[in-house]
């Protein structure tokens, strides 16, 4: 083309010039021929018409740079300023070169320069918008088919994986019951060889090789396909449960496909199915036992008072069980347990129901009874076996049992009230010594309901303030002289008027509110005493409930201190039943109330079984000799030589031995003679509030003379 328009140019005839002019305005590209100069030569009307130019505006001689300037005011998009822009374009050699103009209005122009011989150029220009739009339309139209095409492949490669990694069997089938498709775990399901199976596998054919793997339930090759059949032409979503002859055990959820077919999934459950039985299992016995637990016995129960039979509750108890625990551990504890379970189990029949309550407490379910006679033989024949003894390790140990009955329907007609009437038979045959059984009968329940407004009324009498102490004078025999005096709790009820502590006491002990109660006594035992002169000892008994709690130091130096007492004055009296529990526990805070200065007296001495065992232990500052003794001392020869006994061994010990219960003179007398050198009872003086005590007896804060005061109160 250039050479075309390189001769155009050259003088030839007018007919032939103009002609040729004529072609070139016609064509669809614009032309622009310039000379070395890079002035306009020639420029077609396309080339003005494509952006706008009038005739002037183009003529020969006109610099190219003006041309450039033009398009960029129509928004020639440039990278860099404009003039810089057109300094480039201009200032370059003429070369080939093609570039793609785009403008703002969307138009996209392909600008090719030419070089000529000789100097200067042509320049074409193309509109090829429309061709550059379509190219970009189909390329887009080419990336998304590709991305569509690779979303479809990573999603069946998704699906593939993801089929073959469920923990389900999975397999669809189509209306004519041939298999469309199915994952590896199916085949692993059910024994099946890989590569048997495959898409349009009849669903015969699967079954015939599941029944020759033995995949199979308890039933013909027909009768399984027979139900399999019916599940899927029902057009009905249904789960069921397959235990096979394996012992494997499935869930098969069948679901139907819209057009006929089926898609189910398989799932073994074996596993789960022996967790729930075993849970089952778990959720009614006891695990240390493995008897029946609460809620296994109300179902037994209920089920036997259904059926309208006489039925007999024996609620067992483990006399000296926590002897056991605290001598051997709770490893043997748990061995006897389940010793007593099995004796138990060797007792009763097929009918029965034995179950562990918690702790050491069991129930017997005695289902029928033809006579409340069985239920004593039963009861007779469960405390004899139990109370042989056991083999722990090489440890023997010896138990009881109380038994408390109820007879159903009479003592109730519910679970609940026969299990209560047992219980408040046991609480009976507890109270009564042990080791023996007590049929439940209606006064039981007037005697709990009575008991339980005591707990009730006690728990509201330490904030009511009903609670006093008085304080019984102990006399020092050598000097006639008050040594100190004991503080003894006393409840004054705003109804029933003063209760006796052998009432409430141990009452207190058991429902575990002696310990505040026990709490309120040091503390004002304490105050009391600080407000008396001279070196009056001061007296408190603490149980072993107070023992157990692990705060007892704390209380009574917090007494100590807000009272100001001298701890040499303040006295502790324990019974030996503290050094039953945790012996080791219990000497390690007498040596710490010992440290602090604080006399520790052994109460009621002489009615337990290890005494002397005791003061070996711990160096007891006073030993008690309890009333009982003191009471037959001038009647019974057994009385007086443990009386006799006692008070030697005390100041043999350099202990102060006290004889308790002192009422007459002859008493007084016999356990002077026999070396008692402190003496307390109603001879010298009953208990009395600390008003009357300091009437009495405090003179100014000072003890007064107490001879002559010993009379019979």
């Amino acid at each position: 083309m250039v050479d075309s328009v390189t001769g155009a140019i050259r003088p030839e005839p007018a007919h032939l010039s103009a002609r040729l002019e004529e072609a070139i305005n016609h064509l669809s590209l614009g032309i622009v021929v310039f000379d070395e100069r890079r002035l306009v030569v020639f420029c077609n009307r396309r080339y003005a018409q494509m952006y706008g130019l009038s005739p002037g505006q183009v003529k020969p001689g006109t610099p190219t740079s003006e041309l450039i300037r033009h398009r960029l005011k129509l928004g020639l998009k440039v990278a860099v300023a404009p003039d810089d822009y057109v300094r480039a374009r201009v200032g370059q050699d003429i070369a080939l070169d093609t570039t793609f103009q785009e403008f703002t209005d969307g138009r996209i122009i392909a600008y090719t320069v030419y070089p000529m011989p000789g100097g200067g150029g042509m320049s074409t220009h193309e509109d090829v918008t429309e061709r550059e739009e379509l190219h970009a339309r189909l390329k887009t139209q080419y990336e998304l088919g590709r991305q569509q095409e690779e979303a479809l492949r990573i999603r069946n490669f998704q699906f593939d994986t993801a089929i073959n990694n469920m923990s389900q069997g999975l397999c669809f089938f189509d209306s004519d019951h041939r298999l469309i498709v199915c994952n590896d775990r199916f085949v692993e399901m059910y024994d099946i060889p890989f590569g048997r199976v495959g898409p349009g596998t009849p669903l015969t054919d699967i079954v015939d090789l599941r029944f020759a793997a033995g995949s199979f339930p308890a039933m013909t090759r027909d009768e399984y396909l027979d139900w399999r059949t019916n599940v899927a032409v029902s057009n009905v979503a249904k789960d069921s449960i397959v235990e096979l002859k394996n012992g494997r055990t499935f869930k098969i959820r069948h679901r139907p496909m819209p057009g006929g077919g089926w898609v189910a999934t398989h799932e073994d459950i074996t596993e789960q199915r022996q967790s729930e039985v075993k849970i089952e299992y778990m959720a009614h016995h006891d695990s240390l036992t493995e008897l029946a637990n609460r809620v296994l016995l109300n179902e037994r129960l209920e089920h036997a008072l259904g059926r309208e039979e006489t039925v007999a509750i024996h609620h067992l108890d483990l006399d000296q069980f926590k002897a056991v625990n605290d001598t051997f551990g709770h490893h043997a504890g748990d061995k006897l347990l389940r010793i007593v379970a099995e004796r138990l189990c060797g007792l009763v029949r097929d009918t029965d129901t034995i179950a562990r309550m918690g702790g050491d407490e069991f129930v017997i379910v005695q289902a029928p009874i033809a006579d409340p006679a069985d239920a004593t033989s039963l009861a007779q024949r469960v405390i004899g076996l139990l109370s042989e003894p056991y083999d722990l390790d090489g440890h023997q140990a010896v138990i009881g049992a109380s038994i408390g009955i109820s007879v159903g329907p009479g003592d109730g007609n519910s679970p609940d009230k026969l299990l209560r009437s047992a219980d408040l038979a046991l609480y009976r045959a507890k109270g009564d010594g042990r080791g023996t059984f007590r049929f439940f009968e209606p006064v039981m329940d007037l005697q709990m309901q009575t008991r339980r407004v005591m707990e009730q009324d006690l728990r509201k009498a330490l904030p009511a303030g009903e609670f006093e102490l008085h304080y019984q004078p102990v006399v020092n025999l050598a000097s006639n002289e008050i040594s100190g005096f004991e503080a003894l709790i006393r409840w004054n009820h705003p109804t029933k008027g003063m209760i006796s502590p052998a009432a409430f006491i141990p009452l207190a002990e058991e429902i575990g509110f002696i310990v505040p109660m026990g709490e309120w006594v040091i503390r004002q035992a304490c105050a009391t005493a600080a407000q008396w002169t001279g070196n009056l000892h001061i007296a408190v008994n603490i149980s072993a409930v107070q023992f157990r709690n692990p705060g007892l130091m704390q209380v009574i130096t917090g007494a100590l201190a807000a009272s100001r007492l001298d701890p040499a004055r303040l006295e502790i009296e324990i019974t030996e039943t503290v050094l039953l529990h945790n012996k080791e526990a219990t000497l390690a805070v007498l040596h710490q109330l010992r440290e602090l200065g604080i006399r520790i007296a052994m109460d009621d001495f002489g009615t337990g079984y290890s005494s002397l065992t005791y003061l070996q232990s711990f160096p007891f500052d006073k030993i008690k000799i309890d009333r009982s003794f003191v009471k037959d001392i001038t009647e019974n020869s057994g009385s007086l030589n443990i009386v006799r006994a006692v008070a030697a061994l005390a100041n043999g010990m350099g202990m102060t031995a006290t004889a308790e219960g002192v009422e007459t003179k002859e008493q007084l007398d016999s356990i002077a003679s026999e070396g008692c050198t402190e003496m307390q009872g109603f001879l010298f003086s009953k208990p009395l509030p600390a008003r009357e005590i300091e009437r009495l007896f405090l003179k100014g804060n000072g003890t007064k003379a107490v001879a002559g005061r010993i009379v019979a109160a």
